[in-house]
């Protein structure tokens, strides 16, 4: 656990007692601090309770009387589309509104680091899609390459419910754009962009104030090194903005649309080979093809920024490759879940947007395709232009007709999982790829996308055994 610092002997608020909330109420009580606590859902006040913490109606009039900070957890609209009325009472009393991101970066830092030979470090990932990935690939280099390494915030565990940083220790961080927007602190010493496309547009007032929440970390964070993806132009505009000058290269870009070249530091990857330059010089190469936990163009995008947050703490190319090999993937995300009689079968619950389900389909040959669920703001169109390998759209959702209808390819209207994922595999063939790269949000029939994937997985496996 990392003890929250400065509000020793003060009352600070927690609003929403989830995984974070409780792992912030827990920090703020070993660091001294008094916590008051809500959440609107009674069972989630019961544990608080259990777990000995005070809980206290923050809506009523005059409940921020005597608070030092309201910390906010990050499902929680603090700004738009309004905020949540508990935020409204808390900044109408002048109290500061922070996250427990902003908690960590606060507190992290230690005396004892004083006598370490190499400082802890924090690496942040943010982006719209594959900062998942990425995380959880930076830490499994890492690991494999025997440095101590922490995987936390969106990912892993709780960013305050992490053990304190040894010896050349490194924190890797996922963050989303609700967390970078809040958080009052932000100090990594690697921050990493991996793209930018629209998601989460009514949390923050439109594609401007998405972009303003993801370039904090860099703007504000003043990180030692910037890993930026610069294949959209808000990469490039944000590239531009951190650096001093073409050879500074403090600065890493990194594409997978193509080569980049001039005296500064890049990784790309063509073709499927992975490429650093550093100086006009190639520094490193690998062939990424063969690595089955990384298929497709964006896990390529993936691997790059992974490849070039690990050389920015000194890691050798070799070892990063060996890593590389060994990585298994994340469930959810371009999972391969079973292969039988020559069709494969994965799981990328994940891809909840048009963008993330782009890349899913571009990476893989012979498509038999689970689509469908709540539908984001902008349609799903663009699905179009990426459907070349599809052979078969099963759409699953409440809404699976009119889903249905904005695609061009061949479609099937099954509404159910389990009805998708049998006529999937009754028309499956040798050579085909079954994917569940659904477009939309969970939410019309399951709790999240986790869930969703789940019961992908459960009904490919239960039919395979039949």
């Amino acid at each position: 656990m990392i003890p929250v610092k400065g509000f020793a002997g003060q009352k600070v608020a927690v609003l929403g007692l989830g995984r974070s909330g409780l792992a912030t109420a827990r920090a703020l009580r070993t660091g001294g601090a008094e916590p008051v606590c809500w959440d609107d859902n009674p069972a989630a006040r019961e544990t608080a309770k259990g777990e000995g913490f005070t809980c206290a109606d923050l809506r009523k009039h005059g409940a921020f009387y005597d608070i030092a900070s309201l910390i906010v957890s990050p499902g929680i609209p603090h700004l738009y589309p309004e905020p949540n009325p508990v935020v409204a009472a808390a900044l109408d009393a002048g109290v500061p509104v922070d996250n427990d991101i902003g908690l960590f970066f606060r507190s992290f830092a230690g005396p004892e680091w004083n006598n370490y030979d190499t400082p802890p470090r924090v690496i942040a990932v943010t982006g719209s899609n594959g900062k998942s990935t990425t995380a959880a690939l930076i830490h499994h280099i890492l690991t494999e390459a025997g440095r101590e390494a922490q995987l936390a915030g969106n990912i892993g565990r709780g960013v305050l419910d992490i053990d304190p940083g040894g010896d050349g220790s490194v924190v890797v961080l996922e963050l989303s754009s609700y967390q970078t927007e809040l958080a009052r602190a932000l100090t990594p010493d690697v921050a990493v962009f991996t793209n930018l496309s629209p998601d989460h547009l009514d949390r923050h007032g439109g594609m401007g104030g998405y972009f303003a929440a993801k370039r904090r970390l860099f703007a504000e964070g003043g990180p030692d090194r910037a890993i930026i993806g610069v294949d959209e132009t808000e990469g490039a505009f944000l590239a531009g903005q951190m650096s001093e000058g073409p050879s500074d290269d403090r600065v890493i870009r990194i594409s997978v649309a193509r080569k980049l070249t001039g005296p500064g530091w890049q990784v790309f990857a063509r073709k499927g080979f992975l490429s650093e330059y550093r100086k006009g010089r190639q520094a490193g190469s690998i062939d990424l093809r063969a690595i089955k936990g990384l298929p497709g163009a964006h896990n390529h995008q993936n691997a790059c920024a992974a490849y070039a947050a690990c050389r920015s703490l000194g890691l050798a190319p070799r070892v990063i490759e060996d890593a590389l090999h060994s990585y298994p993937g994340l469930p959810h995300r371009s999972q391969i879940i079973a292969e039988a009689d020559g069709v494969t079968y994965v799981n990328d619950s994940k891809a909840t947007n048009v963008d993330s389900a782009l890349k899913a389909l571009m990476a893989f040959k012979k498509i038999r395709w689970i689509c469908g669920g709540l539908e984001k703001e902008g349609g799903i169109s663009a699905l179009n232009t990426a459907t070349g390998e599809v052979i078969k759209a099963y759409v699953i959702g409440r809404e699976a007709a009119g889903f249905a209808m904005q695609l061009e390819a061949d479609t099937q209207v099954c509404t159910t999982m389990s009805e998708a994922v049998a006529q999937a595999m009754e028309d499956a063939e040798a050579g085909d790829t079954v994917l569940l790269a659904p477009a939309a949000a969970s939410f019309d029939q399951y709790d999240n996308f986790e869930q969703r994937g789940d019961d992908f997985a459960t009904q490919v496996r239960r039919r395979l055994a039949e």
